[in-house]
């Protein structure tokens, strides 16, 4: 493993742990399950299980089951359209891989960093809230992770699932997504300070 690999995942996700433990409202119905999640993801990252000829990170697994509990609690139409949006991420997900090996000189920046990219703006064009960008974006990667393992397992080519690189891919991914909706969020509170603050001057004139 590239001693590289890993280090944007754990920085980005021990950022996301202390935000959500010490700085998220208490009030907050997700705090405390996202700070499990979290931790439990941080945890097992180092941790493997081998299905037949495949490797798969015990972290990798967690994401997409709690991704895919989240998914389920939702309405039928959600489900639907969820399950749409995380199988056309997966879809690019694996066509980046693909021509990542057979064309790599388009590759012109680390590929962490461009298969996030490619990934936020398309969940960002799918779904509208950051829960449900973030959702997608884990169980569409991961989909496509053990698409990409499957196909190159035919071309004998090892990979292991849910590793350190897609880790890093993730972590970059979520991101990406909560510096976007932060910036989204930011023209609304603009907004609203400058009305109260014209309120304000009016009541003061």
């Amino acid at each position: 493993m590239n001693r590289l690999e890993g280090a944007m995942f754990y920085w980005i996700f021990w950022i996301f742990w202390v935000y959500v433990t010490f700085m998220m409202e208490k009030s907050n119905q997700y705090r405390l399950k996202l700070a499990a999640i979290i931790l439990i993801v941080i945890i097992l990252s180092n941790s493997h299980l081998f299905l037949g000829r495949f490797e798969i990170t015990w972290s990798g697994i967690l994401l997409l089951l709690f991704s895919y509990f989240f998914i389920a609690n939702e309405k039928f139409t959600a489900i639907i359209y969820y399950s749409i949006c995380a199988l056309i991420i997966s879809i690019a997900y694996v066509s980046f891989h693909l021509f990542e090996i057979f064309d790599p000189i388009w590759v012109i920046l680390k590929k962490e960093w461009l298969i996030s990219i490619g990934m936020c703006f398309l969940t960002i064009l799918l779904q509208k809230k950051l829960q449900g960008r973030i959702v997608i974006a884990v169980s569409g990667t991961m989909q496509g992770e053990f698409l990409t393992a499957f196909v190159l397992n035919k071309l004998q080519i090892p990979y292991s699932v849910g590793g350190f690189a897609y880790l890093d891919v993730c972590s970059l991914t979520s991101a990406l997504l909560v510096c976007w909706s932060l910036l989204e969020n930011l023209g609304t509170f603009l907004q609203n300070q400058l009305q109260h603050y014209e309120k304000a001057k009016q009541r003061s004139s």
